[in-house]
């Protein structure tokens, strides 16, 4: 039996209520996410999709409808206790990498769990499988300025990994990448998808993440105008 992740029932999100114009920014969205998923978000600029992975990932709150994540209601959580799940459930994945530059490697990537109250045991054996399974057991202690672009994203996302969250969301992690930067993550995260199940949902407009997920969801205006599943 498939296991759900993720539930998001008639979502909308609107800004500047109050105005004259207001902003339809996420319209009565529907949408079912299972374990083991690796669904790319696509749309134009100002389609609604970095507005959706924020609601999605307890970032933002909808004006309306419901979102489940692990069976728990986040739209009813209160402003702390939504810090807490997301801490415990939510992995996040930032075009910018927003990595901690006076930390290492090790010291970005453990931090999650030290807000969690980990073992200092636990925390090392976590980071070594994370280095190892990034392919970056060599760059344990290197700040990220000493990194590439692309070996800073690979940091990001043993981070978001490192509290095993339910599911991993990832907002345009390629568009700051060349290329070759840009496979060689790819490659990453669907051997960890394939090998460990981890559910992926990617917010994108690069055609390069479109062509390798196995399902694509468009939005058009705030509203899903298809969904390959």
């Amino acid at each position: 039996m498939e296991k759900v992740v993720l539930d998001a029932h008639n979502v909308s999100k609107t800004y500047n209520e109050e105005s004259a114009v207001p902003v339809q920014a996420v319209n009565n969205v529907h949408l079912h996410i299972t374990e083991g998923e690796f669904t790319a978000l696509v749309g134009p600029s100002g389609s609604g999709k970095t507005t959706l992975l924020n609601l999605l990932g307890g970032l933002d709150r909808p004006t309306s409808g419901q979102i489940i994540v692990g069976g728990v209601d986040i739209t009813g959580l209160k402003e702390n206790e939504l810090i807490n799940f997301r801490l415990h459930n939510i992995g996040f994945v930032f075009q910018s990498f927003n990595l901690i530059p006076v930390l290492t490697a090790r010291e970005n990537i453990e931090f999650i769990m030290l807000l969690q109250g980990a073992s200092k045991t636990d925390r090392e054996k976590r980071v070594n499988e994370l280095l190892n399974a990034i392919g970056m057991p060599d760059k344990a202690d290197a700040r990220p300025g000493e990194l590439s672009g692309g070996q800073q994203q690979r940091v990001a996302v043993a981070r978001a990994l490192a509290s095993k969250p339910k599911f991993i969301l990832a907002d345009e992690p390629t568009a700051n990448l060349d290329s070759a930067s840009a496979n060689n993550l790819l490659d990453m995260m669907i051997r960890l998808n394939q090998e460990e199940n981890i559910t992926f949902l990617f917010s994108t407009h690069d055609q390069r993440v479109i062509d390798r997920a196995r399902r694509v969801v468009r939005l058009v205006d705030g509203k899903i105008s298809e969904d390959s599943q």
